[in-house]
């Protein structure tokens, strides 16, 4: 028997994760990355900014394809400023119906953002005009993100916590329509308890839904992101934890979405209480985070939770001789339960290749060895072309039979157009 209340899961590695420093992915590459997220299940993708000219074709390309059922039950959900403007242009240029909104709640930020410009009754404004513009838009869901939210001080600066102006903010999210609110901890400042305490008095005095953004500055973002849901879980609503694949992100990352997947399933107290959205295949796990480690041209570290290379390897004698007589000595779960196989091989020797410079027969031999025989092979050669140049690395066995079978939206999604269009 599980809780009443559940924690879901919306990934932000198309939104926050591309915002790593020097690194990033190609629009096919986020398609893909969205194509696996609802593989395995995940409930929703922050998949884009629609108010931002050059991912409008990327964002209404994956929406069609949600709408052939590609994304599974998948929500796409793009990412704007809690200003109503934004809201306009994403409704002008795109289909985006999941919508969150971001503004800073902190004091440090309000000061350092607009130059004093504005106080804390102007941000609720801004936020709530927002807000109602989203749901007069005709958005099915709307999140309002509370950025710096660990770090949101009374006027006084005495070092308290400020709950009371995140329920105010909360609440006047809630009157105006909003679904869910998003306590950031933007730096990584929070700890375990701290947030555990500041979501969980959020959410009694507002019965809303909590979603919760954790940065891993001082390497927390995992177990603040499991202790704030539970702060929501106890309050009685559904709590919602951002994930990026790997943990990719800003500075030093965001929580990382297997690691989050295992200590909600596997950490004391965990296993029984069935707390996770029951759609999550883990299985899946090592199949997304190998492809995202080679579209961001990033190895997974050794030592990554779940799937990196030593996550099974014991070489102490103590260790050894202990997982030798009974692996649950010194493994918590298997390489099975994340989808690792022992037949992952590289082909070696003879390899024909296409690419951007390849041709119609190598691109006849790649295809034939993927099981498929094309009758556009024309077509299908030039995309392949532009979609190599477009990731600028050799395209992955999924990627080509994506192009093959959805060749209308890829072209949408590779076409970029930087003349400028509309404010």
């Amino acid at each position: 028997m599980g809780d009443k209340n559940k924690i879901y899961l919306i990934d932000v590695t198309n939104r926050d994760g591309v915002q790593t420093a020097f690194i990033g992915l190609s629009k096919l590459e986020k398609t893909i990355l969205n194509m696996y997220l609802a593989e395995m299940g995940i409930y929703q993708s922050e998949f884009g900014f629609p108010a931002l000219q050059h991912e409008w074709n990327y964002i209404n390309a994956n929406l069609d394809l949600a709408a052939k059922g590609v994304m599974g039950g998948m929500r796409l959900e793009g990412w704007v400023r809690a200003a109503a403007e934004d809201v306009y242009k994403t409704v002008k240029h795109t289909k985006v119906k999941h919508l969150n909104l971001s503004i800073s709640t902190s004091q440090i930020m309000t000061d350092g953002k607009f130059g004093g410009r504005i106080n804390r009754n102007d941000i609720l404004e801004m936020m709530a005009e927002a807000v109602s513009a989203a749901k007069e838009a005709g958005m099915e869901s709307v999140g309002v993100n509370a950025e710096d939210a660990s770090r949101t001080e009374p006027y006084i600066h005495d070092k308290r916590y400020d709950e009371d102006y995140l329920v105010r903010f909360a609440l006047t999210a809630k009157e105006h329509g909003a679904d869910r609110i998003r306590y950031c901890d933007t730096l990584g400042f929070d700890r375990t308890i701290s947030i555990y305490d500041s979501v969980n008095r959020i959410a009694k005095a507002v019965q809303i839904p909590i979603e919760l953004h954790c940065h891993n500055d001082l390497g927390y973002a995992v177990a603040n992101s499991v202790e704030g849901a539970m702060g929501a879980i106890d309050a009685g609503v559904d709590a919602y934890i951002n994930t990026t694949v790997n943990g990719m992100g800003e500075r030093s990352g965001n929580a990382d979405l297997v690691s989050v997947i295992l200590a909600l399933t596997k950490s004391r107290g965990m296993q029984d209480r069935k707390i996770l959205d029951p759609n999550v295949d883990l299985t899946k796990a090592w199949k997304i985070c190998n492809y995202a480690a080679v579209a961001f041209s990033q190895n997974i570290p050794i030592n990554q939770v779940g799937v990196g290379s030593n996550a099974f390897a014991h070489e102490s004698g103590i260790h050894a001789d202990g997982m030798l007589k009974d692996r649950e000595n010194y493994e918590l779960y298997i390489p099975d339960e994340l989808g690792i196989s022992d037949q992952e091989i590289k082909p070696i020797g003879r390899i024909i290749t296409t690419g951007e410079y390849g041709g119609l027969k190598g691109l006849r031999h790649v295809y034939a060895n993927l099981g498929i025989q094309l009758d556009n092979e024309r077509d299908i050669l030039c995309l392949v072309q532009y979609a190599a140049l477009h990731n600028q690395k050799p395209l992955t066995a999924d990627e080509l039979l994506f192009i093959a079978k959805y060749p209308a939206e890829v072209e949408q999604i590779l076409t970029v157009d930087p003349r400028r269009i509309d404010e």
